[in-house]
């Protein structure tokens, strides 16, 4: 045990020690926030104010036709619009929409904006929709007035018999976070143990290692060690996620409410919030089971990856061995919506309880409930899995370290994993 620390003490402080740990751990909370900011900003930023000219013989439609925020519309002479269609760098208009009866044409000197096309099919629909209903003898106030709007609560019952508050939006937001990150973790990680052993086996260091502890041993403390680097990163990533959230809510909150005293409830909107829209969902049970199916994943796919760095002499031959094992995650990975859509279905069940996709699709399912039975046997089961794999791969790694200048096949695997000493 004592060599499997010293090994586990190794790697771990040799990757934290690295620039690029520093940079990843500070930037990727900051990347995190622009992948989610920046494309709603850059899309609102990105909107311009565009001049719609219409040639129309009457107003049947052109005096119907309102201004948005970035569309403004304008009646223009046949023979205005006749010099526009030939001579559109010159003006200042976006396009021109030629009405002939209920027949709409929209001409422009460039590509017209899908949303440009939309909003003008949009408001031409309405306007002949409420024609036709003004033929039909219909009043338009009084069908206003009878339009409504129904707001439904949702409320979960416990199986002590009380209720509390449902948010899907939260649930479906939640879940797919949590199973991203597992996604991407287990596939960062798993693969930083495939090259630091690939790279210790062919620099032939691992010679002089192996001389002093046994192979299995290795394993496990280069697997443990990796697995406490992504645990210190993720844990560093929430501290700064809240510095972050923390520091944005003080920026963005009035100066004014600043200078004033305020009461309880009003001293952290981020936090109200989040109590607000996670009512109802166990979030210490996600966080629990986030860190266990993170580092149980982890460790079950690092081994395997572990064994597939023993077996080649370079990262190229990597690839008839890594996609077997990557396939189960990338199916979890494209499977996300569709568990979310119906997460007590047969394939989420099925999926949440097979061990090599149980670490992304439970996470996905546990903010919409699941029957501690169903935790407890996925649970189970991925412990069992994980000692299985840690045992099949490192009988494959006991072997395959210290073969060098052969391609490994799966026949040459099966005789590895079949070797009796």
């Amino acid at each position: 045990m004592r060599k499997i620390w010293l090994i586990i003490k190794r790697e771990y402080l040799v990757r934290v020690r690295k620039k690029s740990f520093i940079v990843m751990t500070i930037v990727g909370p900051l990347l995190m926030a622009a992948l989610i900011i920046l494309p709603v900003y850059l899309a609102n930023e990105s909107q311009e104010i565009r001049a719609i000219a219409i040639e129309e013989d009457g107003f049947e439609f052109s005096n119907q036709l309102e201004d948005t925020e970035f569309l403004h519309f304008s009646k223009i002479p046949n023979h205005e619009a006749s010099l526009l269609k030939t001579n559109f760098e010159e003006s200042s208009y976006y396009a021109l929409l030629h009405i002939e009866q209920e027949n709409f044409t929209l001409y422009s000197n460039q590509q017209i904006s899908l949303s440009v096309s939309n909003s003008v099919k949009s408001q031409l629909e309405k306007i002949i929709e409420h024609q036709k209903l003004r033929d039909a003898g219909i009043d338009l106030i009084i069908l206003a007035e009878a339009e409504s709007t129904v707001k439904i609560v949702t409320k979960i019952i416990s199986e002590d018999g009380n209720t509390s508050n449902s948010k899907a939006e939260a649930s479906m937001g939640i879940g797919f976070i949590c199973g991203i990150l597992i996604y991407m973790f287990i596939f960062m990680y798993g693969t930083m143990v495939m090259r630091g052993v690939i790279e210790e086996k062919t620099s032939r260091i691992v010679e002089v290692i192996i001389s002093s502890v046994k192979p299995f041993q290795l394993m496990m403390g280069k697997i443990l060690g990796v697995a406490l680097v992504g645990f210190t990163q993720f844990v560093l990533w929430i501290l700064l996620t809240f510095v972050i959230a923390t520091i944005a809510e003080l920026l963005f909150m009035d100066v004014s409410s600043m200078t004033t005293e305020l009461n309880p409830e009003q001293q952290s909107i981020f936090l109200s919030e989040i109590i607000n829209l996670t009512e109802g969902i166990n979030l210490l049970q996600i966080f629990i089971s986030f860190i266990f199916y993170f580092l149980a994943g982890y460790l079950m796919y690092s081994a395997l990856f572990a064994a597939v760095g023993s077996a080649v002499d370079a990262e190229a031959d990597t690839q008839q061995f890594v996609l077997p094992i990557t396939i189960p995650l990338l199916l979890s990975f494209i499977l996300i919506q569709p568990i979310m859509e119906n997460p007590d279905g047969p394939l989420a069940f099925w999926m949440s309880i097979i061990p090599f996709t149980s670490p992304v699709i439970m996470m996905v399912r546990l903010p919409f409930g699941v029957a501690n039975w169903e935790l407890a046997l996925s649970v189970g089961i991925l412990i069992f899995s994980f000692i299985l794999t840690t045992w099949l791969a490192g009988k494959i790694y006991r072997t395959g370290i210290l073969m060098y200048g052969k391609k490994a096949s799966y026949k040459e695997l099966w005789k590895w994993l079949t070797y009796k000493k």
